[in-house]
């Protein structure tokens, strides 16, 4: 069954039909959740309340974007929520250690065995968390989606409403913003990768 079916059972109310949308992109809201919140609690239930808000919105979803898109702006959008209400509680540390391994900025898909290796990535994880933690909202949001999530320009100007030039140039400057960072941090590295398989 499609995407599209799914959608159209979920909204006549097919609550399994919205069960296997769920569960088509949990593992990737979840994701985009715990890189823009960096704890594994509070992200899971972040990625709960994107899609209850899903749930609830699906009357008035329209299609234009597909679901998973849509849901991924509820995610983002709620994830933006809490760090704003967490500013105002307290200054927020990067919930990171040396021994997570999800502590880059990509998966470690086949890392070496060398420990000093490990130690490396590790430490570049850090400082980029640590980074991102500094950024503006909106600046972390677009790389998020873009660097972490491998979204499309397009697929990001459908998340956040935004046209293609501002997103183009609003990554632009969330990478400039985040490069400077890193070098007064005295991270040299280049702190955004690419994606060269991601097609706009």
């Amino acid at each position: 069954m499609t995407e599209q079916e799914l959608v159209a059972r979920a909204k006549a109310g097919d609550q399994d039909a919205f069960e296997q949308l769920v569960l088509a992109n949990q593992n990737k809201v979840y994701s985009l959740a715990f890189r823009m919140v960096n704890d594994r609690e509070e992200a899971a239930d972040l990625a709960q309340e994107a899609f209850l808000k899903a749930w609830q919105g699906l009357p008035s979803f329209q299609g234009d974007s597909s679901f998973s898109t849509w849901v991924y702006r509820l995610a983002s959008n709620v994830c933006i929520d809490f760090l704003r209400k967490q500013k105002r509680r307290r200054e927020v540390e990067p919930a990171l250690s040396l021994d997570d391994q999800e502590s880059g900025w990509t998966e470690p898909a086949d890392w070496d065995q060398d420990p000093q290796r490990h130690l490396e990535r590790a430490e570049r994880g850090r400082a980029l968390a640590r980074a991102l933690e500094t950024l503006p909202d909106h600046h972390r949001q677009v790389l998020v989606l873009r660097e972490l999530s491998g979204l499309s320009y397009q697929e990001i100007g459908q998340a956040l409403g935004l046209d293609m030039g501002t997103v183009k140039s609003r990554i632009a400057r969330s990478r400039l913003a985040l490069r400077k960072i890193l070098w007064q941090d005295g991270n040299f590295f280049d702190g955004t990768p690419s994606n060269p398989s991601k097609k706009d």
